[in-house]
This record gives C-alpha cells, sequence and structure tokens, in this order.
C-alpha cells in the first residue's frame, strides 16, 4: 500500500484498535507524535515501531522538535537551544555560530533516528521581523543571509544523522502579529519585501537542501487572496516555478483555526492539494481527521508518492553507543552550558 496524503495523530502512549484501523486507511500517509504521545525514549521507540509494523512501505513519522520552546520529547533528550541563539553566536563568530547550528541539526536527527522517527518540521526559515511572538526566536535571525547561512548548516547536520530537512512557513511566517493557530493572519506587504523572507529558502534549494517545505497558514494580500496553503500561486508559481523545488510541499495542520473559514475539512483537504501540497496535516482532532481521510480515499498522486518516499530516514544509531559517542556527550555538555548561563540582553 502507498503513503496516502493525509498526516495525522494519535491520543495516548500506545496504538488503540481505533488508530490501528484508521492508520490502515489508503489515505493516510504519516503519524505525527506530540509531547502527550511521550513517556521516554524506550516507550516512544516501541510506540515508534508499532506504527511502522501497520503497513509497507511504512508510514511517515513526525515531530515538531525543532528546539527552544518547540520540542516535544524533553526526558533523555538533549534540551536544543533556541535558534535565535545560535544566530547571535554566529553574530559573535561565524564559524562558531555555523558549528552550532550543525550541532543542532546533528543532535535532533541522530536522537530522533536512534528512537525510529522520519523527520522532524525543521529548520524553522523564518525572519525575525520583531513583531510575530509565535516565531520570535524561533527563528535565527533577523536578516536573510544569516538564516540561509545557518539554516544551511543545521540541514547539513540533519542529513549527516540520516535525517531530511522540512523548511518552515513558507513564503515567511515573521512578520504578521497573529497567531495563525487562532485566527488567520494578512499579511499586507508588497512582494519585494516578502521576496526577503523567500531568500533563505531560494539558497537551500538551490543547494538541494530541502527535501520539503510547510506552507504558512497565512493571506499575502499583494499576491493572492487565499492562505498560502490553498494558494496554486505561492505553491506553483513561486515554490515550484521560481525557485525550482522539486520536493514535497506540506500544508500545515488543517484544524488551526486559521483554515476554518474554508468549508468542511474534506473541503480544506481538497483545495490544499489542488493547489499543490503533497501531504496535509490534521491534528487534535479525530473527527476531522476522519472526514479528510474519507474524503481522500481514492486520491493518489505518482509524483508525491516519490517525493514523499524520500523523507523516510536512513540510518537506525542504537541509542546506548550514541549517548555514550564522543560528538554526542561533547555537544550535549555545550548545551547544557548555553543553558545554565542565559545571555544577559540589556535594552539601550
Amino acid at each position: 500500500m502507498s503513503l496516502g496524503p493525509v498526516m495525522l495523530d494519535i491520543d495516548g502512549l500506545h496504538l488503540s484498535p481505533a488508530d490501528r484501523d484508521l492508520l490502515r486507511e489508503p489515505a493516510v500517509g504519516g503519524v505525527i507524535l506530540f509531547a502527550r504521545n511521550f513517556e521516554s525514549a524506550e516507550q516512544i521507540a516501541d510506540l515508534v515501531q508499532d506504527i511502522r509494523a501497520l503497513r509497507s512501505p511504512p508510514l511517515l513519522i513526525a515531530v515538531d522538535h525543532e528546539g527552544g520552546r518547540v520540542q516535544r520529547f524533553r526526558e533523555g533528550f538533549t534540551a536544543i537551544p533556541p535558534m535565535r541563539r545560535i544566530g547571535r553566536e554566529y553574530d559573535r563568530d561565524n564559524e562558531s555560530g555555523l558549528n552550532a547550528a550543525r550541532q543542532a541539526g546533528w543532535m535532533i536527527a541522530s536522537e530522533l533516528r536512534s528512537v525510529g522517527i522520519d523527520l522532524s518540521f525543521a529548520p524553522c526559515l523564518d525572519l525575525d521581523w520583531g513583531v510575530s511572538e509565535i516565531i520570535g526566536n524561533r527563528a535565527f535571525h533577523t536578516k536573510p543571509e544569516p538564516v540561509a547561512e545557518l539554516a544551511g548548516a543545521f540541514a547539513r547536520g540533519l542529513r549527516s544523522a540520516g535525517m531530511a530537512a522540512v523548511g518552515k512557513h513558507f513564503p515567511g511566517h515573521g512578520a504578521v502579529i497573529a497567531d495563525s493557530h487562532l485566527k488567520l493572519p494578512t499579511d499586507r506587504r508588497d512582494y519585494g519585501l516578502v521576496l526577503d523572507d523567500m531568500r533563505p529558502y531560494e539558497r537551500l534549494i538551490g543547494n538541494s537542501a530541502l527535501a520539503g517545505v510547510m506552507l504558512a497558514h497565512i493571506i499575502y494580500k499583494q499576491m493572492d487572496p487565499m492562505p498560502a496553503g490553498f494558494s496554486a500561486y505561492w505553491i506553483q508559481r513561486e515554490l515550484r516555478s521560481r525557485l525550482g523545488f522539486g520536493g514535497a510541499v506540506f500544508c500545515d495542520d488543517l484544524s488551526m483555526k486559521a483554515t476554518r473559514d474554508y468549508g468542511s475539512m474534506a473541503t480544506r483537504a481538497r483545495l490544499a492539494l489542488d493547489a499543490g501540497c503533497d501531504m496535509i496535516l490534521v491534528c487534535n482532532d479525530r473527527d476531522a481527521a476522519q472526514q479528510a481521510v474519507a474524503a481522500l480515499a481514492d486520491y493518489s498522486n505518482p509524483l508525491s508518492l516519490v517525493r514523499l518516499a524520500r523523507l523516510h530516514g536512513t540510518g537506525h544509531p542504537l541509542r546506548e553507543t550514541l549517548l555514550a559517542s564522543d560528538e554526542w556527550l561533547s555537544i550535549n555538555r555545550q548545551f547544557a552550558r548555553w543553558s545554565e548561563r542565559p545571555e544577559l540582553h540589556l535594552d539601550a
């Protein structure tokens, strides 16, 4: 059975009979895990193994584990600093910052691959324009060039440990105040300013550093009246044609309130796929996930299957071996020192 276009979630620490039935549906292609699914490294590895055993090829298994405040697994996993901390290290010493970005990518991928997870939705390529609390210190920097440099190093770290990079939130989430989890933001800037947000994507796509891109639930009013995840303008014209992206395109969670005015879950799912997305996320709403799965039971896109298949992780290090390795010990100590000695920022 091939991978379907829907990535969804489960409620608990183990698969229920209802979970198993749903994950066997042909429209399902992946599972995204949350903190509620995590108790320990051993438990999450068992859960991942159970999910993978349901299908052949196995479902994609993902998590938002980008560092800082967006890190679903804590106990037994390294505390990754916010990307803005790495950006400040880059401002202090370019090479040191780039090395820290590579180390963060390697550590995230190594620890997640040790429990069988395929990918983290990272790196965050948004610019910090100083207005978005939902992005804030998740962004590497305020300027496109450092973001591109640091995200490129981060992606190299991911790849060296067997994980593909999925950049987000295209074309850019950092210049709006509203949180798309709660309402639909509108970005009123002209194309020239939004172009700055896209420069990191341009660089990483040109270097073949991204295997996936996640769209923002934002309307960019000067270019298109539809949110980016429902917009052929942003997916086909900008991302595919102008930037030449050939990887997988993800529509962010369709259960977010930003998408509520665009019809039923089945309608929203079709809007995203028709615009050019390869996979949609439907999280924290089992009824909505079932609606999407039922509506897309006969959906098939051969190109999407190829793009999604490239996202399966490679390599599966023994956790005991990883945690005893010199590289893991060195990076873990470095990030622990950063956590113990937070930076002091004085406003002028």
